[in-house]
């Protein structure tokens, strides 16, 4: 077992110092993985992002039920009642068309056209939030409280919190078949690397062999070889990604801004930047493999 173990750690060290005998083509190396790495994990630190900040945003299961404008109190009180008896409701809470034209009148942005109306043109709403219920039934409770008398307009206040999480589960499989994809070049090009290593040690290869040297000890350094390229092509593309995001902070705090929102554009989890750097060191391995098995075969015995 010691043996073995230091069979493989002479082999990495071998493959550390052939990367730094040639610093300009193995830093041309992992830039070209790196790029392409960056565009599927790019992409995903972007969905993970927007994830969590439809996350932190309340998506409790509630409705808004707008009122028609000459409703009158006795018919606000009754509608508070029903609403109240609905199954699943935990609160029902009431905004009146003054209330409303208040708040808007306080926005920056509203006080000049609120001034300029004749009259209130808002209507009173009750906004009806329900305990843990699901899409379906608060889609079935909206619907039905759209037909009651004295209600104008019905809308599901939560329903954009579940299209944002389908469009990030669409992002998701588009995110998958680009790293597919480019999954193919970074196997290629790790093929082609590992194979002119092989034809630039062509004949210590045939010495090692005219030796004794098994077919395990030739290939090793080349897996290890194409294994390092991965792993520094997979930090090449999350620092790209990060360089990215902090450039794109900026404009992305203004944005946000505008919005009352402190988002930022944040680091992936640790496991996630871990299973990027394994998948990257997984392809270079696999690129490897393949080109030793095809380009070995020449000094196999016939």
């Amino acid at each position: 077992m010691k043996a073995w173990l230091t069979l493989h750690w002479m082999a990495f060290l071998g493959t550390v110092a052939k990367l730094a005998v040639t610093p300009f083509a193995t830093l041309l190396n992992v830039l070209v993985i790196g790029v392409a790495l960056a565009l599927p994990a790019g992409a995903y630190t972007l969905l993970v992002n927007l994830q969590q900040a439809v996350r932190n945003v309340s998506s409790d299961p509630e409705f808004s039920a707008f009122l028609a404008l000459d409703v009158k109190k006795d018919e606000v009180a009754d509608l508070d009642r029903r609403l109240r008896a609905l199954p699943g409701v935990a609160r029902v809470e009431f905004r009146s068309r003054e209330a409303a034209l208040a708040e808007f009148r306080q926005h920056p942005s509203m006080g000049d056209v609120i001034a300029a109306l004749d009259k209130n043109p808002l209507p009173d709403a009750f906004i009806v939030r329900l305990t843990d219920t699901n899409a379906e039934d608060l889609d079935r409770l909206a619907e039905k409280v759209r037909g009651w008398a004295n209600v104008e307009h019905v809308q599901v206040d939560s329903a954009w919190v579940r299209r944002v999480a389908a469009a990030v589960g669409l992002g998701r499989v588009a995110v998958l078949i680009l790293a597919g994809l480019l999954s193919v070049a970074l196997l290629a090009v790790t093929f082609n690397t590992i194979r002119l290593q092989i034809l630039t040690q062509r004949e210590e290869i045939a010495v090692s062999k005219l030796l004794g040297a098994t077919n395990g000890t030739i290939r090793r350094p080349f897996y290890y070889f194409g294994a390092l390229l991965g792993v520094l092509g997979g930090g090449a593309a999350l620092g790209i990604v990060y360089g990215a995001f902090y450039l794109l902070n900026h404009s992305v705090a203004q944005f946000a801004a505008l919005y009352a929102s402190d988002f930022r554009l944040g680091a992936l989890p640790p496991e996630d930047m871990a299973s990027i750097l394994g998948f990257a060191a997984a392809l270079g391995l696999a690129g490897a493999w393949l080109s030793v098995s095809q380009h070995l075969r020449e000094f196999e015995p016939r």
